[in-house]
């Protein structure tokens, strides 16, 4: 295999390991990584960028993937593939309208860029999520888009909660994070009032304000550590 093959398949790698990191990556530790100097990371990142790739970052710092970017084409298997499908359509049926015209997207994107041999399996793949009711009616449409939009930008609400028991309450609470069950999301927060996380299901959320307030989380208080205590 030439040096030339051999470092570009080293660049896909690299990528590849930029893609699924959350933090910026060292020099140092994807040079361990695919057994090279850090130098020569140094020559591939440059390389990238003058290629156009989506790579920010630099030696000493760390390098990470800019949000929002196209992205060379990636290689899925037939299960990533399934997986991919599945996983969209469950976006497309149970979802606030913005969430799911934008998982339509992907799918279009993504069968877009596919091998013709594979784009009919992707595109017409078995694989169905249903829901009998509409986003709208049930999870509560522009109410799920705004907590999404909030939990984003960390952004305090103020919501009147109406719980199972029929009891009416106003909390200010900090969303942390979003989970989707048969039928209906259920919002996990930082309830303020008192001082503890707390779940409320979005269909029961009988109205919502933001409070152009941000708040940080603090140790103890994430999403992680709720789903740490289950």
């Amino acid at each position: 295999m030439s040096v030339l093959v051999m470092r570009l398949i080293r660049l896909f790698k690299i990528l590849d390991d930029l893609r699924v990191a959350r933090i910026p990556v060292s020099a140092e530790t994807l040079a361990e990584k695919h057994g090279v100097s850090a130098r020569t990371i140094y020559r591939d990142m440059s390389m990238l960028q003058g290629l156009g790739a989506p790579v920010r970052g630099e030696g000493g710092v760390g390098y990470q993937i800019e949000g929002g970017f196209f992205l060379p084409p990636l290689h899925f298997t037939e299960v990533e593939l399934d997986a991919l499908a599945l996983g969209l359509r469950l976006a497309e049926s149970r979802s606030d309208k913005d969430l799911a015209d934008a998982a339509s997207n992907v799918m279009g994107k993504i069968g877009a860029v596919l091998p013709e041999q594979v784009r009919n399996r992707f595109i017409e793949s078995p694989l169905i999520a249903y829901s009998k009711f509409s986003a709208e009616d049930q999870f509560g449409g522009s109410i799920l888009t705004q907590i999404r939009n909030a939990i984003g930008n960390r952004e305090r609400l103020d919501v009147i909660y109406v719980a199972l028991n029929g009891e009416e309450s106003e909390r200010i609470i900090q969303p942390l994070g979003l989970t989707t069950f048969d039928e209906s999301w259920v919002l996990t927060a930082w309830c303020e009032d008192k001082d503890d996380f707390r779940n409320f299901r979005v269909d029961k959320i009988q109205a919502i304000a933001g409070t152009d307030t941000n708040f940080h989380i603090r140790p103890g208080r994430s999403f992680q550590d709720f789903i740490s205590t289950l």
